[in-house]
């Protein structure tokens, strides 16, 4: 799997923890001296987010909870998530552009086991309308999902001998769909099929 543009630099930043790239984070946003200079940040933010594919601004890559269309893409890179995300809303596109900075390049476990405080040390909770705040919340969310998606398929694809065959299938319409079955695992798709 390839990731897509400026994407692609957030995984060489993999070497830097997500917890210190969160603090650097909130330094910038700390940084400038007031809401209205930290809302220019999020605009030049959605100005500088690399275009998504028309192909992937689908229905079920909406983020439900928004007041403005968001859509959000999430695709493997060897262990690492890529995110690609698009909104129809420039400061909801700066939002999004930021969650993107944050987790896009990261390992599914990191993604889960870090709190999304940043939030909070930022400010963007109590200074954002309650429906942008709403909406915030629900990308963080379906990143979050999207992440504990990945890291599932991850391990129905790496089995213990504990783990049931039948359980290493994912839905044909998962959008995070695991490489091609081995051979040695063409028992287990069958037994799903006879059922």
């Amino acid at each position: 799997m390839k990731a897509v543009g400026p994407a692609t630099t957030a995984v060489t930043l993999g070497s830097v923890s997500l917890p210190d790239k969160i603090d650097s984070i909130v330094a910038e946003f700390a940084a400038l001296p007031g809401w209205e200079d930290r809302y220019k940040r999020i605009i030049a933010l959605a100005k500088d987010l690399p275009a998504m594919p028309d192909a992937l601004k689908t229905d079920e890559r909406k983020v439900r909870g928004c007041s403005s269309t968001v859509w959000l893409h999430a695709e493997r890179d060897g262990g690492r998530l890529i995110y690609l995300a698009d909104s129809d809303a420039v400061l909801v596109r700066g939002l999004v552009a930021l969650l993107l900075r944050v987790y896009s390049g990261e390992r599914a476990e990191e993604i889960l086991a870090v709190a999304p405080t940043f939030i909070e040390r930022i400010g963007l909770n109590a200074n954002l309308s309650p429906n942008r705040a709403n909406g915030l919340a629900s990308m963080v969310t379906q990143i979050r999902k999207q992440a504990l998606d990945a890291l599932m398929a991850w391990k129905r694809e790496r089995p213990t001998e504990a783990t049931p065959k039948s359980s290493r299938v994912i839905h044909p319409n998962s959008p995070l769909q695991p490489r091609p079955a081995q051979a040695d695992d063409d028992d287990g798709a069958s037994a799903l099929s006879k059922h």
